[in-house]
């Protein structure tokens, strides 16, 4: 087995849905969409995927792992930490990268990472922080971090999306088969982000956040 295939392996193993974060309990505001008619087709839904892809990923978290990936030391590493927590504008939407964060990080600790290991108990960490740590462990190159990352993303929110429309399992391939061209756009997107671009707002998905704090009946956590 090449060096490259145990990369790859571990770079499947973090996009996969079976990655104790309990990723699955969240929508990301997507339940308060759909609830509130924002989105009632795959068309819908393919251009909401597509704005959180092309906005929010390639000018806020995939810009935030490029420097995670690259950072020289645990203070640098806490001072992007420290943004990326910051630029998460809703109750909800912190509380997901808090919980997420903190369950990767003692999953990283339990597999003995170092910079884990090292990680302050009392500091909180965002996920993407934590996920940093775990493919910088693994010596995994931006890109392909980048890909598994946005993966795992797009498929927790097409399996949020079955649930909540009447749409069926081939509908949400089709949807995926769409978005996949975008994300390589999405990760070179990102390398021209400058560092006081990063954190790009999506208005409309802290609206539907925000309002899916007060919705009646919910299946998802946000």
């Amino acid at each position: 087995m090449t060096p490259d295939t145990l990369k790859l392996l571990h770079l499947l193993r973090l996009a996969s849905p079976s990655l104790p974060v309990g990723a699955f309990a969240w929508s990301q505001g997507l339940e308060a969409a759909i609830e509130l008619g924002w989105l009632s087709d795959t068309d819908d839904l393919r251009d909401w995927l597509e704005a959180v892809l092309m906005q929010g990923f390639a000018r806020q978290d995939v810009p935030l792992l490029q420097r995670l990936l690259a950072a020289e030391g645990q203070s640098a590493m806490l001072n992007l930490n420290a943004k990326s927590l910051a630029l998460r504008e809703t109750a909800e939407l912190l509380l997901e990268d808090r919980q997420t964060g903190q369950a990767l990080l003692l999953l990283a600790r339990s597999l003995e990472i170092a910079e884990a290991l090292d990680w302050p108990d009392h500091q909180e960490i965002s996920f993407v922080t934590a996920y940093g740590l775990m493919c910088r462990h693994y010596q995994l190159d931006d890109s392909a971090a980048a890909s598994a990352l946005i993966w795992a993303w797009l498929d927790n929110q097409i399996a949020a999306a079955i649930k909540l429309f009447p749409i069926g399992q081939t509908a949400g391939q089709r949807v995926i088969e769409a978005m996949i061209p975008l994300i390589p756009v999405a990760i070179d997107r990102a390398t021209s982000v400058v560092d006081e671009e990063i954190g790009l707002s999506l208005p409309g998905q802290v609206m539907a956040s925000m309002l899916h704090e007060t919705q009646y009946s919910r299946m998802f956590r946000s």
